[in-house]
């Protein structure tokens, strides 16, 4: 997936896929998928893909815009955070330090 925004390209095909979210409610039928991803410029994305597409068809329903979002550095860490394993999150952005309370 292409997109240009700001003059700039982002492309799911030359940028590093650091973790993909994905969320199928069978009871609504609602679908998300989330992938992030960083540029060699280190910028950050997500491409996602959500409700009337379906999970088991690559392509768009006819007429579907396809959102890429950019994010910063803390935004990509925080929604790594939240929707991936640990050890992504560390292969994307190394361990965080510990914090300690006395």
């Amino acid at each position: 997936m292409k997109k240009i925004i700001d003059g700039k390209l982002y492309d799911t095909e030359t940028a590093e896929c650091l973790g993909i979210y994905q969320h199928f409610d069978g009871n609504t039928f609602h679908y998300l998928r989330e992938a992030l991803y960083r540029t060699k410029k280190e910028t950050y994305f997500i491409y996602s893909r959500h409700d009337a597409e379906n999970p088991c068809i690559d392509d768009f329903v006819s007429g579907m815009d396809v959102p890429i979002s950019l994010f910063s550095r803390e935004d990509a860490m925080l929604w790594a955070e939240i929707r991936l394993s640990a050890e992504k999150y560390f292969n994307a952005f190394g361990r965080p330090a510990e914090k300690f309370k006395f």
